[in-house]
Formats: C-alpha cells, sequence, structure tokens
C-alpha cells in the first residue's frame, strides 16, 4: 500500500513511511519558519520605525551575535541529544523556548536587552533543530536519502511564505504577527512527534565494529566544505543581490527581488524532487550534488559577464535555482557520510557551522574585492569558490557514480 513501510525477506522493514517523510519535511520547513519570517522583515520593520537609522547597526549586532550563538548551541544540544537518546524532549523543549523568546525579543527596544533575548532565542531554536536534523539520520534510510533531501526543498519556500502570510492586511500588529508565526512554528513542528509514527530502523543507530576509514573521512570533510564554499556564495547574493540589480537598472524594487526568489522556489522544488528520486533510484547520491554545483558555479559565471538587467536576473535564476537544489540534497545525502550514529547530533552540529561561517566570512570577501574589482570580480571569484566545491564532490564520488 502507498506510503507504508516495505518489508523485505528477512521482516525488517526496509524503508520509512511516506507519512513520516511527509511530516518530517513539514517540520523541517517549521524550523525555517521559526527565523526566516522574524529575521527578514518582522524584526527588520519594528526596529527601522522604533529605532530609525540606527535599525542598520542593530541588525548587524543581532546577526553577529546570532551567528556565535548558533555555531555553539547547533553543537551542544546535537551532543547533548546523543547523549540522552531521546530528540523528541530537545525538540519540544527548543521549540517551546524559542516561540516564547520569539515573543519577548520581538518587542525589545533597547540594544542589550535586545541581543540577551536573541541569544536565548538562537539558544532554544538550535535546540530544536539539531535533534531534529538528527532525527532524519536515526530514521530515514540510504536508499531514500534522496526523497527526503528533494522534500526539504520546500522548507526554504514556506519559510518565506511565511513572511507573507504575517504581514497580511487583515494581521494588524507586530504582537499579532509574531503570535501568528509562533503557532505556524508549532503546528509545524508538533506532527512529526505526535502523528508520524516512524518504522523503526535499528541499523541506522548502530556504530560500526570497524574503525572508520580513511574514504569515509575524506567523504565527510569533502560534504562539509563543498556545502560552506557554496554558503559562502549564497550568503554574498542575499547581501548584494538587490544592490547590484539596482547598479543594472534603477527601477528595481524591492517588490522584484521578492517575486523572483518566490520564483526560484517554484522552480526549485519539483527539480530537487525529481533529482533526489533519481539518485536513490539510481543509487547515485552525489551526481545531482556535482551537476547542482556545477551549474551553480556557470551561474555566477554568467552573472560576473552580466551587463543587461534582463541577462542578470536570468544568470541569478540560474544560480539560486541550482543552489536551492545543492542545499537541500545536501542536507539528506550529509546524513549519509557522517562516521558513527552515537555522535550523529554533535556532527550535525559541526556541519551547522556551513551555515553560520559565511556570515563571517563574506563580509571579509565583499571588502577586499567589490571596491578594487566591483560586482564582476565578486561573482567571478564566487564562480570560482562554488567550482572548487564541484570539483570536490567529483573527487569523492564512487567509481560507480
Amino acid at each position: 500500500m502507498a506510503g507504508e513501510a516495505q518489508i523485505d525477506g528477512k521482516g525488517v522493514a526496509a524503508r520509512q513511511s511516506r507519512r513520516f517523510l511527509y511530516l518530517y519535511a513539514l517540520a523541517w520547513a517549521g524550523g525555517s519558519v521559526a527565523y526566516s519570517p522574524f529575521l527578514t522583515v518582522l524584526l527588520p520593520g519594528h526596529l527601522s520605525a522604533t529605532v530609525g537609522d540606527a535599525a542598520l547597526d542593530w541588525l548587524a549586532y543581532v546577526a553577529f551575535t546570532g551567528a556565535i550563538v548558533a555555531s555553539v548551541s547547533g553543537i551542544v544540544f546535537g551532543w547533548l541529544s546523543d547523549l540522552t537518546r531521546h530528540r523528541a524532549g530537545w525538540i519540544v523543549g527548543g521549540m517551546t523556548l524559542s516561540c516564547a523568546m520569539l515573543l519577548i525579543a520581538g518587542r525589545q527596544t533597547a540594544l542589550i536587552p535586545l541581543l540577551v533575548s536573541i541569544v536565548f532565542w538562537q539558544i532554544g531554536l538550535n535546540m530544536m533543530l539539531a535533534p531534529l536534523a538528527a532525527l532524519a539520520g536515526d530514521t530515514v534510510p540510504d536508499e531514500q536519502k534522496g526523497m527526503l533531501g528533494g522534500l526539504l526543498a520546500f522548507a526554504p519556500a514556506l519559510g518565506a511564505l511565511s513572511g507573507v502570510i504575517a504581514t497580511l492586511p487583515g494581521i494588524t500588529g507586530y504582537d499579532a504577527r509574531l503570535t501568528v508565526v509562533a503557532i505556524c512554528v508549532a503546528a509545524m513542528v508538533l506532527p512529526v512527534l505526535l502523528f508520524a509514527r516512524p518504522v523503526p530502523q535499528p541499523a541506522l543507530l548502530i556504530d560500526p565494529p570497524e574503525p572508520v576509514g580513511p574514504r569515509r573521512s575524506m567523504a565527510t570533510s569533502a560534504m562539509w566544505w563543498a556545502r560552506l564554499l557554496l554558503q559562502i556564495a549564497e550568503a554574498a547574493l542575499f547581501a548584494f543581490l538587490f544592490l547590484w540589480l539596482k547598479s543594472l537598472n534603477e527601477a528595481t524594487a524591492e517588490a522584484d527581488t521578492a517575486r523572483l526568489l518566490v520564483a526560484v522556489f517554484l522552480v526549485a522544488i519539483p527539480i530537487a524532487i525529481a533529482a533526489g528520486k533519481w539518485a536513490d533510484r539510481r543509487e547515485r547520491p552525489i551526481v545531482p550534488l556535482i551537476v547542482a554545483a556545477a551549474v551553480a558555479a556557470a551561474g555566477l559565471a554568467s552573472m560576473a559577464l552580466a551587463q543587461s538587467y534582463v541577462f542578470a536576473v536570468g544568470s541569478y535564476f540560474v544560480f539560486s535555482v541550482a543552489a536551492a537544489v545543492f542545499l537541500s540534497l545536501h542536507t539528506a545525502q550529509t546524513l549519509r557520510v557522517l562516521p558513527r550514529p552515537s555522535r550523529r547530533g554533535r556532527d550535525l552540529g559541526i556541519f551547522n557551522l556551513t551555515n553560520t561561517l559565511p556570515s563571517f566570512i563574506m563580509p571579509v570577501l565583499a571588502l577586499l574585492v567589490v571596491p578594487r574589482a566591483g560586482f564582476a570580480g565578486l561573482f567571478a571569484l564566487l564562480a570560482i569558490i562554488v567550482a572548487i566545491a564541484c570539483g570536490i564532490l567529483i573527487a569523492i564520488r564512487p567509481a560507480k557514480e
């Protein structure tokens, strides 16, 4: 029956149920909803209205503080969930703390109280996200990780959509919008814990008896570096996309950028799902990552050469779709290369550094390159960086791929 786990000849559950996969993807999207609308729409709007010209500086402090806390707490809570072997309790506790602190942090009008509340909000957020990431490794076998990665492509799209929902005209008042976000997070995260009923996968919880071989260690390191390099490019584009497009067309508005991002998500989701299913069916998990990284590098190279607004938008669209596909599939396939289930949460916390470190690296790159070579120079450098990521993945690709 569709949606039920398949049973092999030994009576062992070989596949996870589709219900769990869908509810897990919903919960992962809930994690995106927990931070995306707050950091990109609600908090900037609130600070702009309350502190005026100081809003930009305050947001910089928030981003810097949040990145540090997220880097540390992701590792700590992943490790704690490994020790306790009880992911659900940490997920619920983190969700509760993050939603409560969201309501508190969003109301602060003084810098120090805002930063303190952001610290506790990030702690709660990573208390939820780190064990949630490890839960997928505990429950989804390798032959379904491609499909899982495709479903995870919904997360950034729903994160962006939640910002639209929270700011609908009918939802008036800043507190009401924060409350809507918190309710959405709970409604998306809790079902996987309450109703998913995952098929037990005991083989995924047992450490291999032999020491981790050099190829496995190299694969783990390669996946880490490949994601970091692509995330650096993503962070740079997130920060400078609007300014670059406006330099090519003065009529560019923020709404144009928002619509472009929505279009990216709409195209990336079916591609990611199709690529993930292909990877599962052919048992070639790395090939879609290589292709996506290569296309992303080509998109960045085209951006470096762009002279017209239309060509620039098209080039960015190619890069962004490929990057979105890469990141969603990479999230799931990373679970394949982690060396030991007993420290899966901690190792995923270390992988989470690839999401936070670019916040520190990207500004340095921009300050060194843009004043001397402009945006074209920055995009050319980023194309080389992503091409290196592609080469790293080619180096670890199994011979049969």
